[in-house]
C-alpha cells in the first residue's frame, strides 16, 4: 500500500491495520513517519507539555531460574552475588528516594524458586508501613505467575493478596516480543503471549492500571513487532487498563544471546518504532521515551516522534546497566531536554497525575 493512502487514513482520524503498520515500519521516509507520530502526539496531548516520573528501581532478588538469553542481571541461587534484599536496605532505599522528591518506586525481581506469596506481602506491608506515601508500581506478569505456582494459587489470588498489601500498579516487564516463536528463542522458560495477557487483563478487571513494554531488536521481524503491538492494542479495546507503553531496544553485551546477536538497533529503527507504536496504538494515551536505553539526545528526538512522556528519573537501574549500558541523567538535565525540546515539563505520578511543573 502507498505511504500516501496510510497518511491521509491516519490525518483523518482512521484506525491503521497490521499490514499498515508493517508498511511504515519498512518505509525509509523517517520524516514522514516522524510527522504522522508527532501529529497524532500533538492532538492527544495540545497542551504543550511533557512528563516525567521520580521513582527507584529496586530489584528485591537477583536470583532467578527463568535464565533469559537477553539478560545479564539474573544469578544462580548458590553464586556468590545472589541476593534477596534485607529491610534494612530497602528502607534506606526509598528513605532516599523520598529525600530526592520520589513518588514511586519500580518493585521488580528475579523468579526466585523459594519466595512465596507471604514473602512478598510481608515486603508488601513493611514498605507501607515505613512509608505510607510511596507507590509501588510492581512485580511482572512472569514474576505474578511464578508466584501464582509457586503459591499454589490462581493469577487473581495473587493479585488481590498483593494489591490488599499495598501493591498500587503493575509494570508491562516480562513482555519482551508477545510472539511465542520469538519468546522461545530468547527466553524459553519465560510466560508465553497469552499468560503475560492474562495476568494484565486479570489486574485491569480488578482495578490494577498497569504499563506495556516491548523490548525489540533481537530476533524478532517487523511483523512480530506489529503482532506485538496488535495484541496489546486488542487488550486495550477490552479493559483501557493500560496508562502507557514503552518501546526499547535489546542491549546485546554481556548476555548469553549477545553471542548470536551481536549488533545493537540502530537510533534510525528506535525512531522508527517508536512512532509506529504512536501511530497504531490509538487507544493508549502515553508514549514513553527510553532514554535509559537510547541516551538523552535520542530521547529529546523521540518526543517528536511521538513520545510524550521522557519516563522516570530513575534513581538506580540495574538490569540495563548490567549489559552495559550506562546512561545517567539528572533531574536538570530532564528539565532541559524537555523545555530545548519545546515542551513544559511537568513532574507526574506513576498514574500520570501532574504534580509540578517546570
Amino acid at each position: 500500500m502507498p505511504i500516501d493512502t496510510i497518511t491521509r487514513k491516519v490525518l483523518n482520524g482512521e484506525r491503521i491495520t497490521e499490514d499498515e503498520a508493517v508498511e511504515l515500519l519498512k518505509t525509509n521516509d523517517l520524516l514522514t513517519l516522524g510527522y504522522l507520530a508527532n501529529f497524532i502526539r500533538n492532538k492527544l496531548h495540545p497542551e504543550r507539555v511533557v512528563t516525567f516520573v521520580i521513582d527507584r528501581n529496586i530489584n528485591y532478588t537477583n536470583i532467578c531460574i527463568c535464565k533469559c538469553k537477553f539478560c545479564a542481571f539474573y544469578r544462580n541461587k548458590e553464586d556468590k552475588n545472589a541476593y534477596v534484599i534485607s529491610k534494612d536496605t530497602l528502607r534506606e532505599k526509598i528513605g532516599e528516594t523520598v529525600k530526592l522528591g520520589g513518588t514511586a518506586i519500580l518493585l521488580q525481581g528475579g523468579l526466585h524458586p523459594d519466595l512465596k506469596i507471604d514473602f512478598y506481602e510481608d515486603m508488601l506491608r513493611f514498605i507501607k508501613r515505613e512509608f505510607p506515601e510511596i507507590h509501588i508500581h510492581g512485580f511482572s506478569a512472569p514474576e505474578i505467575l511464578h508466584i501464582a505456582k509457586v503459591s499454589n494459587l490462581s493469577i487473581k489470588d495473587v493479585i488481590d493478596r498483593l494489591k490488599k498489601a499495598g501493591l498500587g500498579s503493575i509494570p508491562g516487564g516480562g513482555a519482551e516480543i508477545l510472539v511465542d516463536k520469538v519468546r522461545n528463542r530468547i527466553a524459553p522458560n519465560k510466560a508465553k503471549t497469552n499468560e503475560w495477557l492474562k495476568v494484565h487483563e486479570t489486574a485491569h478487571k480488578m482495578g490494577l492500571r498497569t504499563t506495556a513494554t516491548m523490548m525489540f531488536g533481537s530476533v524478532d521481524t517487523d511483523e512480530d513487532i506489529i503482532s506485538h503491538l496488535k495484541v496489546i492494542r486488542e487488550l486495550q479495546d477490552r479493559t483501557g487498563g493500560f496508562t502507557a507503553f514503552i518501546p526499547w531496544s535489546y542491549q546485546p553485551d554481556h548476555t548469553e544471546l549477545g553471542q548470536e546477536v551481536k549488533e545493537k538497533a540502530s537510533g534510525i529503527k528506535y525512531l522508527k518504532v517508536l512512532a509506529v507504536s504512536r501511530i497504531y496504538l490509538d487507544n493508549i494515551k502515553n508514549i514513553q521515551a527510553s532514554w535509559v536505553t537510547q541516551g538523552g539526545k535520542m530521547a529529546q528526538v523521540a518526543l517528536k516522534f511521538g513520545a510524550n512522556d521522557f519516563g522516570s528519573l530513575m534513581i538506580e537501574e540495574n538490569v540495563v546497566a548490567a549489559a552495559g549500558v550506562k546512561y545517567r541523567i539528572p533531574l536538570s538535565e530532564i528539565v532541559r531536554l524537555i523545555k530545548n525540546a519545546g515542551f513544559t515539563p511537568v513532574q507526574r505520578t506513576t498514574l500520570y497525575e501532574p504534580i509540578k511543573r517546570y
